[in-house]
């Protein structure tokens, strides 16, 4: 059983038993978090589509821990003109496990 689930702006395939890191959520480490904006849910040939989303059908996940990803440079240069601006970025994450998918109704 699969299901495609919206956090953070994002959208993300999950399966039970899957780690993934999402956008930085505000929960605490090993808490138990549920995404309710699920948008399909599959299982074998029966996949359930939701007008945006699917009513009643919920995604369960503990919370593992929150880091920051590598950093990404920016630089701004400008030619012939010695002029180099640099700027570095590290955006939060949530490292998660999915615990359970239950599907709901259309």
């Amino acid at each position: 059983m699969y299901a495609v689930i919206k956090t953070g702006g994002k959208q993300y395939r999950v399966m039970q038993g899957e780690y993934l890191r999402v956008e930085k959520l505000d929960a605490e480490v090993d808490s138990t978090i549920e995404f309710d904006q699920v948008l399909l849910v599959g299982e074998g040939e029966n996949v359930t589509v939701g007008a945006p989303v699917i009513d009643g059908a919920k995604v369960s996940a503990k919370v593992l821990s929150h880091g920051r990803g590598k950093k990404v440079r920016i630089i701004k240069f400008r030619r012939r003109k010695h002029h180099m601006k640099q700027q570095g970025h590290r955006q939060y994450y949530t490292e998660i496990e999915i615990t359970g998918i239950a599907g709901g109704s259309k």
